[in-house]
């Protein structure tokens, strides 16, 4: 009764619905035949040849030889129709669930939540999971940790300091300076202390904190000389000073980049600086 309404539904429709809504019911009647001839080539591999093969004879020793030798082949045997017979079962299943998904689809009426799992092809205590198509998978962590110069982290502390990032990056400055002051309080001494300084300094910059952003700028950079951010710790700390009026700090300072790293991309940077604070 349920299809006959569907096809009387599909008589209303435009002739576009109509199309579409035809080419799904080929498309579960495909399904349906594909099914069928799977579970017939299974019944005709349950039906006997009617001759077996095997004989046994010799001495003991050669009896329990030739049994066993039988014995290993069956069991292999035994294992691939298993594993063939599960696949089956789990195509079958799946099938038959995305069949009663599609049919929902186009019934009037039906509730899709509803529909909860399909039994398992041939019985069992595993359902499988009808749903129309499997939950996206989550997207990797693709925020990249800064070099920790061989230094080794521990899990939480890469946890933490990914979790400072992710607030920095999407310019909630406030929390990722709360949780970049709790990491360095959390990780004394951590691989990761002058990206943490740095990027502190970029958070409290972010909320209008020119003074404190200065601090961990210096902080970094006095720290970690030789670090990979020192050349950028230094030009934001040259940048932060002029923003709070030390003009003249902030010359001398943002000179020392060049001088002290003529290669860092910040050089360039720090010299435009220079130029809008009018240093000589």
């Amino acid at each position: 009764m349920r299809l006959t309404g569907l096809v009387f539904a599909f008589c209303l429709g435009g002739g576009a619905l109509y199309a579409q809504q035809e080419e799904t019911l080929a498309d579960i009647r495909q399904d349906l035949s594909i099914l069928s001839v799977e579970l017939q080539r299974l019944r005709s591999e349950l039906n006997t040849t009617g001759s077996s093969g095997m004989t046994v004879g010799g001495n003991t020793i050669d009896r329990v030889n030739t049994i066993e030798s039988a014995l290993q082949a069956l069991t292999s045997k035994t294992e691939e129709m298993e594993y063939r017979i599960g696949r089956v079962v789990e195509d079958g299943t799946n099938r038959i669930g995305d069949i009663q998904f599609r049919l929902c689809e186009v019934e009037p009426g039906c509730d899709i939540g509803a529909l909860g799992s399909t039994p398992r092809l041939g019985g069992g205590d595993q359902p499988v999971t009808g749903n129309a198509a499997p939950a996206p998978t989550p997207a990797p962590d693709t925020t990249a940790l800064p070099s920790t110069g061989g230094g080794e982290l521990a899990i939480s502390e890469e946890n933490d300091f990914r979790r400072a990032q992710e607030a920095l990056a999407s310019s909630d400055f406030r929390s990722a300076a709360d949780l970049f002051a709790t990491f360095r309080e959390t990780y004394p001494g951590s691989p990761l202390e002058a990206q943490a300084q740095l990027a502190q300094g970029r958070a409290l910059e972010g909320v209008g904190d020119a003074r404190g952003a200065a601090r961990a700028y210096l902080d970094s950079y006095s720290g970690y000389p030789q670090s990979e951010v020192a050349p950028e710790a230094l030009f934001r700390l040259g940048r932060a000073l002029g923003q709070i009026g030390s003009v003249q700090e902030a010359c001398v300072t943002l000179t020392e980049v060049g001088s002290r790293y003529p290669g860092a991309s910040v050089v360039s940077e720090a010299q435009s600086e220079m130029t809008a604070l009018g240093c000589e």
